[in-house]
C-alpha cells in the first residue's frame, strides 16, 4: 500500500509540472499568440479581439489558475483556426477512436507477437527461427516507416490497386455501426497498421530475446531443469515470466504515446486521427487545440507508467521492497 501511494504521490507531481509547462510553454514562444492567431483572418479585427486574446494567453497568476480550473473540468476552449468555433474537446473526442483503433491495436499486436517471437528465439537459441525473424524485423525497425508506407502505397495502392490508402472510410459510406462501414474502415486500416507492425515489432522481439537469455542463466532456471521441469513450464513461468518484467515499463510508455497517434503515418495516410489532428493543429497555430493534445499525451503516458509500475510491483514483490 505504501508502494502505491508513493507513486500516487509522484504521479500527481509530474502532473502538476506537466500541467505547468503546458500552459507556459505556448505563452513563453517567441512573438504573440494573439496576433499569429488573428493574423490568420482577413479583414480587420476590433482592438476589443485582440485584447481578449491577450489576455487569454498572457502569463500571470489570474490565468494560470483560470487555466488549472478548465483543465479541472474538461473545458479547453474552442478552435481557432484548425475547426474555427468547435469545441477543442469534441474534436480530440472524435479523433481519438481513429487513433485508438488503428496505433493501439497494431501496438499491443506487435507486443504479444514480438515478444512470443523473442522468446521462442531465446529459448531454441541459434535455431532457424532466432537465425531469420529476429535479423530481419530488426533491420525493418531501423527503415524510416514513412517510407516503408510510400511504398506500400506504390505497390498495393496505386499499381496493385487492391487496397485503399487516403483517409480511413469511404466518403460515400455514412458512418455508423453496421458491416459495410467497419469491414470498410478495417481495410483501410490494412496498409497503416502493417506499416507499424512490421517496423515496430523488432524491438520487441530483440529486447525479450536478449533479456530472455539473460534470465535462462539464473540459478533458479538451471535449479528448474535439475528437477526435471516440463520445459513450457521452465520457458513460460521461469524465465519468460521474469524476463518480461523490464519489457512491461517500455509497453506501457508506447501505450501511452499511442493517444499521440503515429504522426508521420497518420499524415501519409491521411488518417484523421490525434497525430494527424496534431500536425494540423501545429501548422495552423492553433493553441487551445495544441494545448489540450499535449496535455493529452502526457497524462496518456503517465497513466500507463503508473499503471506498469503497480503490475510490476504485483508481479515481482523485489520492486515493492526496492521502492
Amino acid at each position: 500500500m505504501r508502494y502505491v501511494l508513493r507513486r500516487l504521490g509522484f504521479f500527481a507531481l509530474t502532473l502538476w509540472v506537466a500541467l505547468t509547462l503546458n500552459f507556459a510553454l505556448p505563452r513563453l514562444m517567441p512573438g504573440n499568440p494573439a496576433l499569429a492567431i488573428l493574423s490568420k483572418f482577413r479583414g480587420g479585427v476590433s482592438p476589443q479581439a485582440v485584447k481578449v486574446l491577450e489576455a487569454q494567453f498572457g502569463v500571470g497568476i489570474a490565468q494560470y489558475f483560470s487555466y488549472l480550473g478548465n483543465v479541472a473540468r474538461l473545458r479547453f476552449g474552442s478552435s481557432l483556426t484548425t475547426q474555427p468555433g468547435a469545441s477543442v474537446g469534441r474534436i480530440v473526442f472524435d479523433a481519438i477512436p481513429w487513433t485508438l483503433g488503428l496505433v493501439g491495436l497494431t501496438t499491443v499486436l506487435a507486443f504479444i507477437l514480438g515478444t512470443g517471437i523473442g522468446i521462442v528465439s531465446a529459448w531454441w537459441r541459434g535455431g532457424r527461427m532466432d537465425s531469420l525473424l529476429p535479423p530481419v524485423f530488426v533491420i525493418m525497425t531501423v527503415i524510416p516507416y514513412f517510407w516503408i508506407g510510400l511504398v506500400l502505397i506504390l505497390i498495393f495502392g496505386v499499381k496493385l490497386k487492391v487496397l485503399p490508402y487516403f483517409f480511413s472510410y469511404n466518403f460515400s459510406l455514412t458512418p455508423g455501426f453496421n458491416a459495410a462501414f467497419i469491414g470498410n474502415v478495417a481495410e483501410h486500416a490494412i496498409l497503416p497498421a502493417f506499416t507499424l507492425l512490421i517496423t515496430t515489432i523488432g524491438v520487441w522481439i530483440l529486447t525479450m530475446r536478449n533479456t530472455m537469455i539473460t534470465t535462462l542463466a539464473e540459478d533458479y532456471v538451471r535449479m528448474a531443469r535439475a528437477k526435471g521441469l516440463p520445459s513450457h513450464r521452465i520457458m513460460l513461468d521461469y524465465a519468460a515470466r521474469n524476463a518480461i518484467l523490464p519489457n512491461l515499463t517500455g509497453f506501457a510508455m508506447s501505450l501511452g504515446f499511442v493517444v499521440g497517434g503515429a504522426i508521420l503515418i497518420e499524415e501519409v495516410f491521411n488518417y484523421q486521427g490525434v497525430g494527424y489532428l496534431l500536425l494540423q493543429a501545429v501548422n495552423n497555430e492553433d493553441y487551445p487545440l495544441m494545448q489540450a493534445l499535449f496535455l493529452l499525451i502526457t497524462v496518456a503516458v503517465l497513466v500507463a507508467i503508473l499503471i506498469s509500475d503497480i503490475a510490476t510491483a504485483i508481479l515481482d514483490p523485489r520492486t515493492r521492497a526496492a521502492g
